[in-house]
């Protein structure tokens, strides 16, 4: 058992990650497009500035990513990982088209650049390591259930608020998936390395919070989400990100016939 006394979870494999992707793809909520915007131009207003910065950053075409997940799939043989990722990339393209018809609908012209987007695939860019592409994607899915969430709250569009119900469902499993793989590459990383790793995340982290305020707060505050809240909110997530990344709340293959004797053992007490 590990340190809360439940029977860890075991780290899905690539291949049901393919799987829950697919059968995902074909089972997206139906969007009320008919309606029209359903908001006014002030109220559209009040959001676009930065709906506009979120819809690039859901756009990329992964292609560094994709170079990470074969570099990494090749050191693991675990070809379905690449899979896995091309299909995880599809889903984040088809939430920035999305956002990008509702911007097309309302009018409001797509960005083409942002600093945010430019800070971000420049970090990832860095190095083609799986473990620096998912720790800023993780942080990043974080920061967009809160974000999500304050525009679904913000505005009276049926069509905006079932993007972003449609976001918010995928994000959970999409944070699972890349803390998965997170815990995988720690598992046998010496104690003083995941000391200095959790040092590099929650500055990393701080910098993500305090620049995604800076750039968002007049949409995050139309959502009910003054500092004080949204700080809360996403230190609270990340905290229940990290957790997922820790080697030890996974059962892992080696340990497995201990842990189901051990089951057996609770079941038949």
């Amino acid at each position: 058992m590990n340190r809360s006394g439940t029977i860890p979870a075991a780290v899905w494999s690539s291949a049901q990650w393919v799987a829950y992707f697919r059968e995902n793809a074909a089972a997206h909520r139906p969007i009320p497009w008919e309606s029209g915007t359903g908001a006014t131009a002030a109220e559209v207003a009040e959001i676009a500035p930065s709906l506009r910065s979120w819809q690039l950053g859901e756009t990329s075409d992964g292609r560094q990513l994709l170079v990470a997940a074969h570099r990494y799939a090749a050191a693991a043989n675990d070809p379905d990982f690449v899979e896995a990722i091309r299909l995880f990339i599809g889903e984040e393209q088809r939430h920035g088209e999305l956002l990008g018809r509702f911007l097309d609908l309302a009018g409001v012209g797509r960005a083409a650049t942002t600093w945010g987007d430019s800070f971000f695939r420049a970090a990832r860019h860095a190095l083609p390591s799986m473990e620096v592409w998912a720790t800023p994607v993780v942080m990043v899915e974080v920061h967009a259930m809160v974000y999500y969430n304050a525009i679904r709250r913000a505005t009276p569009s049926p069509v905006l608020r079932a993007i972003c119900e449609q976001i918010l469902a995928d994000e959970v499993p999409h944070i699972r998936f890349q803390c998965e793989r997170l815990a995988v590459l720690h598992r046998r990383r010496l104690r003083v390395f995941r000391g200095l790793t959790t040092a590099f995340h929650e500055a990393f982290f701080l910098a993500i919070t305090l620049a995604v305020w800076a750039g968002h707060r007049r949409a995050l505050r139309a959502g009910g989400y003054n500092f004080g809240r949204y700080w809360k909110a996403v230190w609270g997530k990340m905290r229940a990100a990290w957790r997922a990344m820790d080697a030890k709340g996974y059962t892992w293959e080696a340990e497995a016939p201990a842990i189901r004797s051990r089951r057996r053992g609770v079941l038949e007490g």
